[in-house]
């Protein structure tokens, strides 16, 4: 089927909003999106032909598909690529890898047959609004945020991961480790009434042999995500004069409390590098690694430059002078956001 024969099934505008909802998702890309919301159609008009042969176009909503469906790379080729000059059989089974890694889709295969189930519906499906929850912004408690955070950040490197089932155990031993030599920089925002966290932020002082890092491709630095041993970065300790830089290793925000307390959570982090100054006088840098491509609006707001990307990767290492960023005024910086 083509992505033409595909429109008749599913209005190009539906797709393009099921697109823009499922763009949020960490590492989900327009393109990925696209294919996925494909992909999704076209497994889903194959099975309703499969037990009602005398089905027309359009269809009626685009339903949750909770059985795998055989597709081959061919037929993913033409879904993906119909409309374009490019894309081979191959290009299209690297894309179902990276939809896989994503956990957009559950792949297997029998020997002869590639299989696929659908298993991101609740984040392409148009959500209706529930009832606020009032949030605080509070320190982190290695006792008690440790697992929840663990696999909140988790989500954050899925799409660069094709196997990741040892990296939230791994990200909960670091916060704790971390916890217990400076918790200072470690941040939450939690629910007021079940106190989950449902935001984090963790600044990391380091020390001057480890400014190298960030003169490095990005993805060198990416600890939290994979299974090396040696952390590329030191955590300096307070006192220490020559701790010029903080690494921002993670800021974020679950997706539907973002706009209403990102601006809360940034003066925040503002208060808490004031207070670190305290135990680093000479700190003067701050460096992040923008991983995904929903908070670079926010990271150019508040004033980040892109230092060097990635070869490899879509990240990139930002770089803000601490002064001028404790001197912002967060509120009128974000406000077209």
């Amino acid at each position: 089927m083509t992505p033409e024969e595909l429109n008749d099934w599913w209005p190009i505008e539906q797709q393009n909003a099921m697109v823009s909802r499922l763009v949020n998702r960490v590492g989900v890309t327009r393109t990925r999106a696209q294919c996925f919301v494909r992909l999704w159609t076209y497994l889903l008009v194959k099975h309703y032909q499969t037990h009602m042969p005398q089905l027309k176009p359009p269809l009626g909503e685009l339903e949750p598909l909770t059985v795998a469906m055989s597709c081959t790379h061919r037929e993913a080729a033409a879904l993906f690529y119909g409309d374009r000059e490019r894309g081979s059989d191959r290009a299209a089974g690297m894309m179902l890898d990276k939809l896989a890694a994503l956990g957009l889709i559950k792949k297997s295969f029998d020997g002869n047959m590639t299989y696929i189930e659908i298993q991101a519906v609740a984040e392409a499906q148009e959500i209706p609004p529930s009832q606020p929850v009032e949030l605080e912004i509070d320190a982190f408690d290695p006792r008690c945020d440790a697992i929840l955070i663990a696999n909140l950040l988790a989500n954050n490197y899925n799409w660069m991961n094709r196997s990741t089932e040892a990296v939230p155990h791994r990200i909960a031993r670091l916060l704790r480790e971390w916890a217990r030599q400076y918790p200072v920089g470690m941040r939450v925002l939690r629910r007021c009434d079940n106190l989950h966290p449902v935001g984090f932020y963790l600044l990391f002082p380091i020390t001057s042999t480890s400014e190298a890092n960030f003169f490095k491709p990005p993805s060198t630095s990416l600890h939290l995500s994979t299974l090396g041993a040696v952390d590329p970065f030191t955590l300096a300790m307070p006192g220490d004069q020559d701790c010029l830089a903080v690494f921002i290793r993670s800021w974020m925000i679950d997706e539907i409390h973002l706009s209403a307390y990102r601006a809360a959570f940034v003066e925040d982090a503002q208060k808490t590098l004031m207070q670190m100054q305290q135990d680093f006088p000479n700190l003067c840098d701050l460096y992040t690694l923008l991983i995904h491509p929903s908070y670079e609006g926010l990271a150019h707001a508040l004033g980040f430059q892109k230092t060097s990307k990635d070869p490899q990767l879509s990240i990139s290492w930002m770089y803000l002078a601490l002064d001028r960023f404790l001197k912002l005024d967060v509120r009128s910086a974000l406000c077209h956001l």
